[in-house]
């Protein structure tokens, strides 16, 4: 996926890549199914492993740079990557996944029995909806999105991002061109790798 000027505003004078990686799997019940957020969910053994095992190949690749979100999940990813790359990582709370306020933990079937309303508008409105005291997707977006050009402009062979789900999503939503609306159309499982060819400008 080339990256130049027309697609951030700013790009490098050589080129790169930078890698956008989802953090490994968490402790978290798989069902029923729940909005976590700004929840700090740590590590499960197979998140741990997934970290270990991308370690490996970035260890061998020289890395110039580890930059993360500043959740437990992101930040013991990327630990446990930086310890094999010798670098230590740099913390972002811009990189956090989106804030889904009063909604954080609950699952997704209470809010719809007791929100049917809001979970209905939810839905409809994916990009912009905000649960209470929460963020839309658009601001998740405008939030990340600056520390992505950032990454871009300083540059120089490969940066790695550790980052969530949402924050992926809505980086390449801008990056493809694609409406917010179809942000769930992009998978990201956990310990998902995406890479990104920066070109010169």
């Amino acid at each position: 996926m080339p990256v130049g000027s027309s697609s951030t505003g700013a790009g490098p004078s050589h080129g790169g890549t930078i890698f956008l990686l989802r953090h490994g799997a968490i402790q978290s019940a798989k069902e029923p199914k729940r909005y976590i957020g700004w929840d700090d969910m740590p590590l499960n053994r197979t998140g741990s492993q997934q970290a270990v095992a991308w370690a490996e190949y970035f260890g061998d690749l020289g890395l110039d740079e580890i930059c993360c979100s500043d959740l437990s999940r992101c930040r013991d990813t990327a630990g446990i990557i930086s310890a094999r790359c010798c670098i230590a990582p740099r913390i972002f709370p811009e990189l956090r996944e989106v804030c889904l306020g009063a909604w954080e933990g609950e699952s997704f079937d209470d809010v719809k029995r007791t929100q049917p309303k809001a979970f209905q508008e939810r839905g409809e409105h994916i990009a912009d909806h905000r649960p209470p005291g929460g963020e839309s997707f658009r601001d998740l977006q405008n939030r990340a999105w600056p520390v992505f050009e950032a990454t871009v402009r300083r540059l120089r062979r490969h940066s790695l991002l550790i980052t969530h789900a949402g924050v992926i999503r809505v980086l390449l939503c801008r990056l493809l061109g694609m409406p917010l609306e179809n942000l769930f159309s992009i998978g990201q499982s956990h310990g998902a790798l995406t890479i990104i060819a920066v070109r010169p400008v």
